[in-house]
């Protein structure tokens, strides 16, 4: 059962990036294509462009193709990242669960109150309408209510780090094909750029009529009673003279913040109820699905009966450091977009102004480059600290944010490979516990798994009751990539174990990989 206060209209798009780890997963649900045709221009180059407005100076662009020209290389997944703004992508998830006969979707209704006991939680519920309130009593619950959890703070648990890197306002508004009245070129974000440094940044939502101005700076300006909202988008645009609609104002604070607790007892948090990021990268929403990800399957294992309550324990240990990646990064490229510069005549039509643009280009598209080659971020976390991984004696690798290197160490994300009837691999994940044999990509007169390899593994998942199934790679790659003849992966598509003979029975493997091993 999903409950929201709101009635499933998104009005304002406060995120617009698909990441391709988060476009994975959308394909194992189904709705990867719904997404990929969501109606932003697969042709929309994807450039960030610094000025000092849409018809003022031209400072600097760093050029990022589309979607439809970057889709020519599968080479780490068989997604690619994509654009796909917040009121296209809460409907397409929406209908698909509804679409699903165990899930009930409650919109207008609030969570007043909750009780945790030894087998359940009794949640008290209120129809923001009517106000009649229903008590749902259910096994668990998972607090995804943003940054102001009303769960987390029942809880007890607190947010630790920065909680205002800079005070923002988001000016949302429509201006009908604006692109044909600027001379900036097309791009998904301007950066605005004058002698008090960057006060802003423009976001592309539609890639037609509907944006988002953010201004930041001190509480002073953003959050005063008379913010003029109309100033600073005639500022942004440069042209009195082009016509708009302000949709909406509403002012925010950029935070750096991850919650000291991922849950208790009964009771989860997910999303930014856990981890609050700048916007900086686009990590937020996609650090929550992959929150949602790991703890989905995990409820699904124990509720199920093949795993034992304490799986659930190893949710915080693996998703912490994710979400406290996911803010420091963010942080970090928020950082740079601020450059220590001299900003004095970056406005001004003279020589000295060309110099000091010249200076803020160098520095801005040097240091800014992190926030949008993201790879690393995405596909590159991984729970080598996870006690249901098997954790390898090998110097770990250099976790770099933008760039990925594929690895099949336990922990990691299973390396994508297209197998020969055309699926990527992940493909095989999803559904329970699936081992990899690649001795036959290593060994081409072996055919298959042996007989008592097949019946060891099979014998091990009836013992324990994991859903499992073994597939052979023939697929030469395969090998050298996952630097292994077998390879256990989870349901949520990383690798639990791998080696190149069986020097643990299987049981021992299937018993760590899902938590009988845990206190």
């Amino acid at each position: 059962m999903l409950v929201d206060q709101g009635d499933g209209v998104v009005r304002y798009s406060k995120m617009g990036h698909v990441s391709v780890r988060s476009m994975e997963h959308c394909r194992r649900w189904g709705v990867a294509e719904a997404v990929r045709n969501c109606g932003f221009p697969r042709d929309y180059p994807l450039s960030q462009v610094f000025c000092t407005s849409l018809n003022g100076h031209h400072i600097g662009t760093l050029p990022y193709p589309s979607i439809e020209e970057e889709s020519d290389s599968f080479e780490f997944s068989p997604e690619h990242k994509q654009r796909c703004p917040q009121l296209w992508f809460d409907p397409i998830l929406a209908q698909a669960a509804a679409a699903q006969s165990l899930i009930t979707l409650r919109y207008q209704t609030r969570l007043q109150s909750f009780d945790q006991g030894a087998a359940s939680v009794s949640a008290e519920l209120v129809d923001v309408n009517t106000g009649q309130v229903d008590v749902v009593r259910a096994r668990y619950l998972v607090g995804c209510d943003g940054a102001g959890s009303r769960v987390r703070q029942a809880l007890g648990i607190e947010l630790q780090g920065d909680a205002a890197l800079s005070y923002s306002v988001g000016i949302y508004f429509t201006a009908p094909d604006l692109a044909k009245h600027h001379r900036m070129g097309l791009g998904s974000r301007y950066w605005m750029i004058g002698e008090e440094g960057t006060w802003g940044n423009l976001t592309v939502v539609d890639a037609k009529d509907i944006w988002r101005l953010t201004i930041t700076g001190g509480p002073e300006r953003v959050e005063s009673k008379d913010f003029d909202s109309q100033y600073w988008l005639n500022r942004c645009l440069g042209n009195s003279g082009i016509p708009y609609h302000i949709d909406a104002v509403l002012p925010w604070r950029r935070s750096r913040l991850l919650a000291n607790a991922y849950g208790r007892g009964r009771v989860f948090l997910a999303g930014d109820a856990c981890h609050v990021n700048a916007p900086n990268g686009g990590y937020g929403m996609n650090t929550g699905v992959g929150d949602a990800v790991d703890l989905g399957w995990k409820l699904a294992a124990v509720i199920d009966g093949w795993a034992p309550p304490q799986l659930l324990q190893t949710y915080e240990i693996e998703r912490r450091p994710v979400g406290r990646r996911s803010v420091d990064a963010a942080a970090v490229n928020f950082a740079r977009t601020r450059p220590k510069v001299d900003y004095t005549h970056v406005e001004e039509d003279s020589e000295r102004g060309q110099a000091a643009r010249a200076e803020v280009a160098e520095d801005m598209l040097n240091g800014t480059r992190q926030e949008w080659e993201t790879l690393g971020v995405h596909l590159g976390y991984a729970y080598e600290d996870s006690p249901i991984v098997f954790t390898e004696p090998e110097p770990r690798p250099k976790d770099d944010l933008s760039i990925y290197t594929p690895t099949a160490r336990p922990g990691h994300r299973a390396p994508h490979f297209f197998l020969n009837d055309g699926r990527s691999v992940i493909d095989l994940f999803g559904h329970g516990f699936v081992l990899l044999d690649m001795s036959c990509a290593a060994s081409p007169t072996q055919t298959g798994p042996s007989d008592s390899l097949r019946q060891a593994w099979t014998q091990a998942a009836t013992e324990t009751g994991v859903p499992f199934s073994i597939h052979s790679v023939r697929e030469p790659a395969a090998s050298d990539l996952y630097k292994c003849r077998y390879a256990l992966v989870r349901p949520d598509g990383h690798v639990a174990w791998r080696g190149d003979a069986l020097d643990l029975d299987p049981i021992s493997i299937l018993r760590q990989a899902i938590g009988r091993n845990l206190d």
